[in-house]
């Protein structure tokens, strides 16, 4: 092995440990009062973002970073096909599934309408949009390399829609007891408005087992059109004219979908029916599966500038606020009815 090659593997196996320690302080800071709420991502994010102010972007591990951002993200949402399971989407939440495309369609609708009247960052306010419409960081981090988003950009969409998130499903478990719908009522108003499954977990757990049961059901059914989403927007970009010479932009396809549906096939009609796996094991699987995720957010949270952040994040918060608020209320009629 010559000496750059060397170089090189040592910089990329630093870089990958590098995300690692801030992924283990992000699940520890998730386990502080207060940034429970938040989860093991965005706090992750958080400190990636402090480090990068204070100290500046470590360059001795950027080639490690880097990695971690692009394919340890790809293979975390590789992972997360197991959490769906299309058969009872299929046979129990068909309802569900025709109601989660229609707020797919009007939280990405809204809150790009609400950016253009906001001269909003088009581009965060599309990925808050997705991730309000379909399943929050996961969604965001699965279509940023789609629409080809810049890492400092898909890291503050991902920071929003956590807090957010977090904001609403607190408030969601407040107000459950002044509510006039039955719980599994309230379980189908969560899992069709909230934004991660984190959060519909969240909301929906005080309402009881049956209440949470429906909800990730409807969560679920969002997360399973997050794929004909993703090919919506590949003929999208690909078909999108670039104004400076005329000529289509070029995407390349991300085939780290096909592992993602792959996965999905799998845990849905596999594992469990021909292979026995323990919930043990399963949710072992889960935890690594955010932790890979987790170390590949560090990545992307290190690549932000606060400098940037007031002008590009204040006005797409904004527009995905009032979204998020017109969802939640049409959708409380909704399960209601």
């Amino acid at each position: 092995m010559n000496k750059t090659k060397y170089i090189h593997q040592k910089g990329l196996f630093a870089g990958m440990c590098f995300t690692f320690l801030f992924a283990i302080a992000g699940y520890s800071l998730s386990f502080v009062p207060g940034f429970d709420r938040l989860g093991p991502l965005a706090s992750a994010i958080l400190l990636a973002i402090i480090f990068r102010q204070i100290f500046g972007y470590p360059e001795l591990f950027r080639k490690g970073i880097t990695f971690s951002s692009k394919y340890l993200l790809r293979f975390a949402i590789i992972l997360y096909g197991l959490k769906l399971n299309i058969d009872v989407i299929l046979q129990e939440g068909v309802d569900l599934l025709v109601k989660g495309l229609v707020i797919i369609v009007l939280a990405i609708s809204l809150t790009l309408i609400f950016a253009k009247l906001f001269k909003a960052n088009t581009n965060i306010s599309l990925l808050l949009g997705i991730g309000t419409g379909v399943c929050g960081a996961a969604a965001i981090a699965a279509t940023a390399p789609i629409i080809k988003s810049k890492d400092e950009d898909t890291a503050i969409s991902v920071g929003i829609i956590a807090l957010v998130g977090t904001i609403f499903s607190i408030i969601y478990a407040l107000i459950l007891p002044f509510l006039p719908i039955s719980n599994d009522q309230y379980g189908i108003w969560s899992g069709l408005s909230l934004h991660e499954l984190a959060h519909v977990a969240l909301a929906a757990e005080p309402a009881g087992e049956e209440a949470l049961a429906i909800a990730l059901l409807a969560k679920l059914g969002r997360v399973f059109l997050l794929v004909p989403l993703c090919f919506i927007l590949i003929l999208w970009v690909k078909n999108r004219k670039n104004v400076d010479n005329g000529n289509r932009s070029q995407v390349t396809f991300p085939w780290f979908l096909i592992g993602f549906i792959g996965m999905s096939l799998f845990g849905s009609y596999v594992l469990g029916r021909h292979i026995p796996m323990s919930q043990n094991l399963m949710d072992g699987i889960s935890l690594i599966t955010t932790f890979i995720l987790t170390s590949a957010m560090v990545g992307l949270g290190l690549n932000v500038s606060l400098k940037d952040v007031k002008e590009k994040a204040l006005r797409p918060l904004l527009a995905m606020l009032i979204t998020s608020v017109i969802v939640s209320v049409l959708m409380f009629w909704i399960a209601g009815i």
